[in-house]
């Protein structure tokens, strides 16, 4: 008789690294290999192929629901959640995820992720803004799978998870008691990013055939290097998309800041403290036509342009927060047998099982105001078995954009998003 499937959950939350009991008493397992070495320049090889996979999801996400609006993801967390995964996939399964992530977590190329997460664990501390005020930048980037306690793992894998993502198993029990292993994983999560995404997983997520789930998180809180004077913010009129217009706040600032602008479009950048993140603004004449002939490079090309020059801004506060299941828009994207529990290939992780992806489940939200940007994302990928110039220039933020924050050494982008009403709650 053909078994049921069974489910393999892999979670972008952050994570706290531990090497014996984790917390609640949560055992965890892990091979006893260092973290491999960094190289500069994978991390931002690594950059190259996130942007553009977050481009490709961005993409999906617009056209499997023409009425979205406000939209944002986090292109590094769904990248390095997947990346875990990838690390067992074998063959056909391997070679499509390859395809759709473009190499980024391939064994050919097994010290990209690697490379960028070292590279972006400098980013927090404390810097000075430009009025010489001391500020602190977090940015908490972390990896653990939480797996069934007595699932034998290949060995090769749980190296794999310690040399490349810092990262070992944390054992519990979906088999006896799945509600009590979803309560754990949402409430380290809750925990990790700073509460601001309580419960990732809904009770149909995780089921007595889960058994694993592969963590990342990612929360950042930083001050702009300039921020908006709070007494310059005032009510203005956004457009959307259809023609309609809604009062939102408006903050002001004129400063110098790297502003580039094209055919159809016009972009702006703004430095968070320390000068190492950053959030691109791009505003185009048609969204619609702008979106639909961006790639990874054309962004490129944009920030690339990007110089500085006097720029009288004024740019709406908002607060978006997205959450959808990937899985179908991953399958569509061209890597459908990882989700087929009939042909998936993850013998890499283990045989004792055999594994699928069932479900890909993203959440991400953004803040933004005077002082500056607080965002967090978390995802869940489910797998189961079968068996200047002196002049400056006016640019007002009144009418639909996209924005990129970026890690500006690297490239990557850690959160991306349109904003098509500014009034609408998060």
């Amino acid at each position: 008789m053909k078994r049921r499937p069974a489910t393999l959950l892999l979670v972008l939350a952050i994570v706290v690294n531990a090497c014996v009991a984790g917390a609640g008493g949560i055992t965890l397992l892990r091979a006893d290999v260092p973290r491999a070495a960094a190289e500069p320049a994978a991390a931002r090889l690594a950059s190259g192929a996130i942007n553009a996979f977050g481009l490709d999801l961005l993409g999906a996400l617009r056209g499997v629901d023409a009425g979205r609006g406000n939209l944002v993801v986090s292109p590094a967390s769904i990248a390095i959640a997947l990346g875990m995964a990838r690390a067992g996939a074998q063959g056909k399964t391997a070679a499509q995820m390859d395809a759709v992530m473009r190499s980024l977590a391939s064994e050919e190329h097994a010290s990209w992720l690697n490379a960028l997460d070292a590279a972006l664990a400098a980013r927090s501390g404390t810097f000075r803004d430009a009025s010489g005020t001391a500020l602190p930048v977090t940015l908490r980037i972390a990896n653990a799978p939480f797996a069934q306690r007595d699932m034998a793992i290949a060995p090769a894998y749980l190296e794999a998870l310690a040399s490349r993502f810092g990262a070992g198993l944390r054992l519990v029990d979906y088999r006896t008691d799945p509600e009590a292993a979803r309560t754990a994983i949402n409430h380290w999560v809750a925990e990790q990013t700073e509460q601001r995404i309580r419960e990732l997983l809904a009770r149909d997520v995780i089921t007595t055939e889960t058994r694993l789930a592969l963590v990342n998180a990612i929360y950042l809180k930083a001050p702009w290097l300039t921020p908006f004077p709070p007494e310059a913010t005032r009510p203005g009129l956004f457009t959307r998309p259809d023609g309609t217009t809604v009062e939102v706040p408006m903050m002001a600032l004129s400063e110098a800041f790297p502003y580039a602008e094209g055919n159809g479009w016009r972009a702006v950048e703004l430095p968070y403290v320390g000068g190492s993140l950053a959030l691109t603004v791009i505003v185009p004449e048609r969204l619609a036509e702008l979106e639909a002939s961006l790639t990874g490079e054309r962004l490129e090309a944009i920030i690339g342009a990007l110089r500085p020059r006097p720029v009288e801004l004024a740019l709406p506060r908002f607060g978006i927060e997205t959450r959808a299941n990937l899985a179908d828009l991953l399958a569509a994207l061209g890597m459908p047998l990882a989700f087929d529990p009939d042909q998936a290939d993850f013998s890499g992780i283990t045989t004792a099982d055999r594994l699928y992806i069932s479900a890909v489940i993203h959440q991400a939200n953004i803040d933004l105001d005077e002082k500056g940007t607080e965002a967090a994302a978390a995802s869940a990928v489910i797998m189961g078995r079968t068996s200047a110039p002196a002049e400056a220039v006016v640019l007002r933020v009144d009418r639909p954009f996209l924005f990129a924050l970026r890690d500006v050494p690297t490239g990557a982008f850690l959160f991306l998003g349109r904003v098509t009403d500014p009034a609408a709650a998060r």
